[in-house]
C-alpha cells in the first residue's frame, strides 16, 4: 500500500522527538511511504527556515520515502490552489492515504475516500495502521 505524506508530515516527522518521527520509521518497510517533489521541497524549505536543527534528521527521513512525480489532475475537492498539487500527485501515485494535518484547508475532507485515496489526519492514520500491523 502507498501513503502519501503531506509537507507538514515531512516536517513534524524530522522533529527526532516527534511520536510523527517514529510512526514514520515504524512504517518504514511496512508501506510504501511517498511524497511528491513540491511537498519534499516545500518541507525541506520550512525545515530550513525555521528548524535548521532538523536537517539531519530530515535527510535521513526522506531516504526512507519514495518521491513520486507531481502532477497535474483537476479533481474539485474545494482545496486552495496551492493544495491541489498534493492531492492531485496522491491520486496520480495511486495511493490509498493522503495523511495531512493541514485541518484548515483538508479537514473538510477527513475522512473522505477521493479518486481512490481516503484523506486522513495523522492521527487517524496511526490508529489504522496500528490496527492493521498489530492484530
Amino acid at each position: 500500500m502507498s501513503v502519501f505524506l503531506d509537507a507538514n508530515i515531512l516536517f513534524s516527522g524530522s522533529n527526532p522527538d516527534s511520536s510523527i518521527h517514529r510512526l514514520l520509521l515504524w512504517l518504514n518497510g511496512k508501506e510504501r511511504l511517498v511524497t511528491s517533489s513540491y511537498t519534499a521541497m516545500e518541507a525541506s524549505r520550512n525545515i530550513s527556515a525555521k528548524r535548521p536543527l532538523w536537517e539531519a534528521t530530515h535527510k535521513t527521513l526522506m531516504a526512507c520515502i519514495s518521491i513520486v512525480p507531481d502532477a497535474v489532475l483537476y479533481v474539485e475537492a474545494g482545496l486552495p490552489d496551492k493544495d491541489k498539487p498534493v492531492l492531485a500527485a496522491a491520486i496520480a501515485a495511486k495511493c490509498e492515504y493522503l495523511v495531512t494535518g493541514d485541518k484548515r484547508d483538508f479537514g473538510h475532507l477527513y475522512g473522505k475516500t477521493i479518486e481512490g485515496v481516503m484523506v486522513v489526519s495523522v492521527l487517524e492514520f496511526a490508529e489504522a495502521m496500528m490496527k492493521k500491523h498489530t492484530t
